[in-house]
């Protein structure tokens, strides 16, 4: 009975011949082999070679096949290819030219060089390589593949060809034939062939069968943004894309950066929604940057210039160094250079206090240039004594030269207190009330300049002694300084964190 199970336990390690139409015996040096010609059919185990020739070293228990070489590895595995060369202690195969590795017809591996390993139930190619499944072709210069999880590695100049959607290129990558999932190992660009736009992945995977993934340190790249974070989201099919932690979204044609800690991106509708200490910095002209922070900012992005938006909502604070700004929420119109401002807004620049119920700003040349305040508008400063000059009207327009108010025109309804100083203005020498229906008043160096007055005026001079308590203030006065934000409230300080790829381990 033991004589029995040894005998076939010696078969199981021996490559046994089980058919060709010749044999002859012979010798290569001193080792005796056996030439087998014709139809060659070898076996081990659920092994079988099939091959045009073959030389069968019986002793070394090895197997050098050619021609139209065939392995099959029970009913899930075929392998073709020009020449074999096996080892039945190892049960290691080297397979070399054309050759096509196929496993349960469902994905199919393409080289020139392939080694096989039944042991490990791995396949390696190094010397260039292409695996084709229903949904991805994936190339390289050298992978391998575990038959037993279905996952394939790929190294050097890895390249992924998804017809209609998109191509990947890598330095390394990693797919699973079954679930068709990628990960990425090393930083890897995506191609997207429907609008060229591209992503920069240092890490994470992608579902490529419904189309969703979770991927680290991210950049994507449009012809007109760039967005950049540490984890990425994607949904391809509902072309929802979330993208968190330190995120930088760049407009290249607003000149324009917008940072935050949250984005959801939009894509079917071009709206890019940025939150969580989310602020923007556009430059303008000497790097004079402006910055307007928000809950929350919205891109929105249409082929007509004209319906592009980019939207800050509640708590909106804005800064320059010549400018500084509250509101409920803030839009910018790309197409007209326009900043509007709604729901109680506030200006401050050159000691000049600005509201009005909307205020919008044109923008020329990165620098303000108009300001304009529609209903209930309201100038106040300040002089150098501390007195508040006023203004009034149903509407202003305020001019700026060289980033600093120069005029203001009162269109309808015009009220204005302003203060007469001595020469040394070290002394007030009394005060004018004005109501009038038109006023224009010029500036320098941000004080007030003189005053034009039309239509009607109505005057009156109070000397300092005679100054009341109720002449010294128009109707709708508030001196909101400090509301007034600071650069730090502003331009938020971001958290500073950093992502370490995820492990094999780590992956669902």
């Amino acid at each position: 009975m033991m004589l029995v199970i040894g005998n076939v336990a010696l078969a199981q390690k021996k490559v046994q011949l089980k058919h060709a139409d010749q044999l002859r015996a012979g010798k290569i040096g001193d080792e005796r082999i056996e030439r087998l010609l014709g139809n060659v059919v070898l076996t081990q185990n659920k092994t079988t070679i099939y091959c045009d020739s073959a030389y069968l070293f019986k002793k070394r228990n090895y197997v050098e096949a050619f021609g139209s070489v065939r392995i099959t590895e029970g009913d899930s595995i075929t392998i073709v290819g020009k020449k074999l060369e096996y080892d039945g202690n190892t049960k290691r195969a080297e397979l070399r030219k054309d050759v096509v590795f196929t496993k349960l017809a469902t994905s199919t591996l393409y080289t020139d060089h392939l080694d096989f390993d039944r042991p490990k139930n791995l396949a390696y190619y190094y010397n260039g390589g292409k695996l084709v499944d229903s949904i991805n072709t994936l190339t390289s210069n050298k992978g391998y593949y575990d038959l037993t999880s279905n996952m394939a590695s790929f190294k050097k100049n890895v390249h992924v060809e998804n017809p209609p959607d998109y191509t990947m290129t890598s330095d390394s990558l990693q797919y699973n034939s079954t679930t068709k999932v990628l990960y990425f190992r090393t930083p890897t660009t995506v191609l997207d062939k429907k609008d060229s736009s591209t992503f920069v992945y240092n890490g994470g995977e992608y579902d490529t069968k419904t189309k969703q993934s979770d991927l680290d340190l991210g950049i994507a790249e449009s012809s007109e943004y760039t967005l950049e974070g540490e984890d990425f989201q994607l949904d391809d099919i509902r072309k929802i894309y979330r993208v968190r932690r330190s995120v930088k979204m760049i407009s290249k044609k607003e000149n324009l950066i917008i940072y935050g800690q949250a984005a959801d991106y939009y894509k079917g509708k071009g709206i890019i929604k940025v939150y969580d200490r989310a602020y923007l910095a556009k430059v303008g002209d000497q790097n004079d940057t402006l910055f307007i922070a928000a809950d929350t900012l919205v891109s929105i992005d249409n082929v007509d210039e004209s319906k592009k938006r980019l939207l800050a909502y509640n708590t909106v604070k804005i800064f320059r160094d010549d400018l500084q700004g509250v509101a409920d929420s803030v839009e910018y119109r790309a197409a007209d250079s326009t900043i509007y401002f709604y729901q109680d807004p506030i200006l401050w620049s050159d000691g000049n206090q600005m509201t009005a119920d909307s205020i919008r700003m044109l923008i020329k040349n990165n620098t303000i240039d108009k300001i304009f305040m529609n209903v209930n508008s309201f100038v106040i400063s300040k002089d150098s004594l501390l007195n508040f000059n006023q203004i009034k009207g149903r509407k202003m327009i305020a001019e700026f030269e060289k980033q600093k108010i120069s005029k203001v025109i009162v269109e309808g309804n015009g009220e204005s207190i302003y203060y007469i100083l001595s020469e040394e203005e070290d002394s007030a020498l009394g005060l004018n009330r004005i109501i009038c229906s038109n006023i224009t008043i010029r500036f320098k160096e941000g004080q007030v300049n003189n005053l034009s007055f039309y239509v009607q005026p109505e005057a009156r001079f109070i000397p300092p002694h005679e100054i009341k308590e109720e002449d010294i203030r128009l109707k709708g006065f508030l001196w909101n300084e400090k509301a007034k934000p600071i650069k730090s409230e502003v331009k938020k300080e971001q958290p500073k964190t950093s992502v370490i790829p995820r492990s094999p381990k780590q992956l669902r």
